[in-house]
C-alpha cells in the first residue's frame, strides 16, 4: 500500500502549480530544513539591519494536526488546486470510513470507524496536511508564515515598536484554524523576541485562544537551536555532543582493524553528517570557540582513522556552493532573487549590509564566495 501511495504522491506533486506557497519548504525539489531556517534568519537579519527594528517569532504547535483533517474540506481545497474529480474521490475514500482497533498484548478493543484525520504513518498524510494549509498565508508584507509540513513559524518584522499588524495577523491565523478544524496547542506554542536595540523594553506576551504564549530565550527550530541573541554556542554544544557519541563507534571499528577507506566512509555518514547539519545557517556568525570545538572533533577522527579529513571550513564551503547552485537553478525559491548577475554576467551583485550580523550570514557570504571563484 505504501508503494502505491508513493505513486499517488508523485502524481499529485506533478499536478500542483509551481508557485504554490513559496514559504512551504517540504515536498519541494532540492529544498530541506536549512532552506526554511536560512530564509527565516535572512528575513530577520535584513529587517534588523535598519534602525529601531526587532523581530518576533511564534513557533506554532498544532494539537494532533493530522487527526483533525476534515475529508470534505480537504477535497474542496484539492479541487481548487486543479486535481481532477476521480483523484479527489479516491482521496476522499482513502480518508473516510477507516476501521480502527487497539491491541494491548492479546486483548483487542471493539472496531471503530473513523472519517476524520489522515492515517498516521502513511506516505500521503504529510502532503495532504501541507495542501490543507496552502492558503494559510500572511496578509501583510511585514509578516511571514514559514512552514515545513506541520512545523509553522509566524515571523513579524516590527518597526518602531508597532506590533498591531503582527497581532492582527495572529488573530487571523486563529480564525483560519477554527475554520479548518485545527487547534493550537498553547502550552507547546512558544514565542521569541530578537531585539538588539539598546533601549528595548520587556515585550508584552502574545495571546492565543485566550491564553498567553510563553516567551522563551531559545527554541529548537527544525533541529537547530535558535536563541534570542542569535548566538550559536547552544547549537554547537548540541552538535558536538552528538558527534562525540558517534566517535565511540569509530574507535570500535578501528579496534576491529577495518581499513581507512571504510572508516572514512563511516565517518562521513555518521560524524561529518552531524557536523554539517544546517551548517549554512550558523557557520558565518559563530565564535572562534565554537569553531575550535567542532574542529577538535575532526582532528580526533583524523587520529583514529589515520588520514586527513576535510576541515569545518572546507565542509562549509562545499555546502555553500552546493546550496547556491540549487537556489540559482530554482526560480520558485523565495530567495532566488537575491542572486542577481551584474551586467558583465560573471559576478553577482553583493548584498549591502550595515551590521556584521547580516554581512556574515549565509547569503552575503555565499555571494562573496561565488564572486571570488
Amino acid at each position: 500500500m505504501k508503494c502505491f501511495e508513493r505513486l499517488v504522491l508523485k502524481h499529485i506533486k506533478n499536478l500542483l502549480p509551481p508557485t504554490l506557497d513559496p514559504l512551504q519548504f517540504v515536498y519541494r525539489p532540492k529544498c530541506s530544513t536549512d532552506d526554511a531556517i536560512t530564509t527565516t534568519l535572512h528575513l530577520a537579519l535584513t529587517h534588523m539591519d535598519k534602525k529601531d527594528t526587532y523581530v518576533r517569532m511564534l513557533f506554532i504547535d498544532f494539537s494532533s494536526a493530522f487527526n483533525t483533517i476534515i475529508p470534505q474540506t480537504q477535497i474542496e481545497k484539492l479541487s481548487l488546486l486543479g486535481l481532477n474529480h476521480s483523484l479527489c474521490n479516491w482521496i476522499l475514500h482513502f480518508l473516510s470510513e477507516r476501521p480502527q482497533t487497539v491491541q494491548i498484548r492479546n486483548s483487542f478493543s471493539s472496531t471503530t470507524t473513523l472519517s476524520t484525520g489522515a492515517p498516521q504513518g502513511c506516505v500521503l498524510s504529510p502532503l495532504l496536511f501541507t495542501l490543507l494549509t496552502h492558503d494559510c498565508l500572511a496578509m501583510h508584507n511585514s509578516n511571514h508564515i514559514i512552514k515545513f509540513a506541520d512545523d509553522t513559524t509566524v515571523e513579524g518584522l516590527i518597526s518602531k515598536g508597532d506590533e498591531s499588524v503582527y497581532r492582527e495577523e495572529l488573530h487571523r491565523l486563529a480564525d483560519w484554524c477554527k475554520i479548518n478544524n485545527l487547534s493550537l496547542n498553547v502550552d507547546k506554542t512558544k514565542g521569541m523576541v530578537v531585539d538588539f536595540r539598546r533601549s528595548h523594553t520587556n515585550n508584552s506576551p502574545l495571546n492565543t485562544n485566550g491564553s498567553s504564549v510563553e516567551i522563551v530565550k531559545s527554541y529548537k527550530f527544525l533541529g537547530v537551536h535558535l536563541t534570542e541573541n542569535l548566538t550559536w554556542s547552544l547549537n554547537t554544544s548540541s552538535i558536538a555532543k552528538k558527534a562525540q557519541q558517534r566517535l565511540y563507534f569509530l574507535r570500535r571499528l578501528k579496534k576491529a582493524h577495518l581499513p581507512p577507506p571504510i572508516l572514512t566512509t563511516f565517518y562521513s555518514g555518521t560524524v561529518e553528517s552531524i557536523l554539517s547539519t544546517c551548517i549554512n545557517t550558523w557557520f558565518g556568525n559563530w565564535t572562534i570557540t565554537d569553531r575550535k570545538t567542532l574542529q577538535r572533533i575532526v582532528r580526533t577522527a583524523e587520529k583514529i582513522i589515520g588520514v586527513s579529513l576535510p576541515s569545518i571550513t572546507d565542509i562549509y564551503t562545499t555546502h555553500c556552493i552546493r546550496k547556491a547552485i540549487r537556489i540559482t537553478s530554482d526560480p520558485t525559491h523565495p530567495l532566488h532573487l537575491l542572486f542577481v548577475l551584474l551586467s558583465s554576467g560573471q559576478k553577482y551583485r553583493s548584498i549591502w549590509a550595515r551590521k556584521v550580523r547580516l554581512r556574515d550570514s549565509f547569503f552575503p557570504r555565499v555571494i562573496r564566495l561565488l564572486n571570488s571563484m
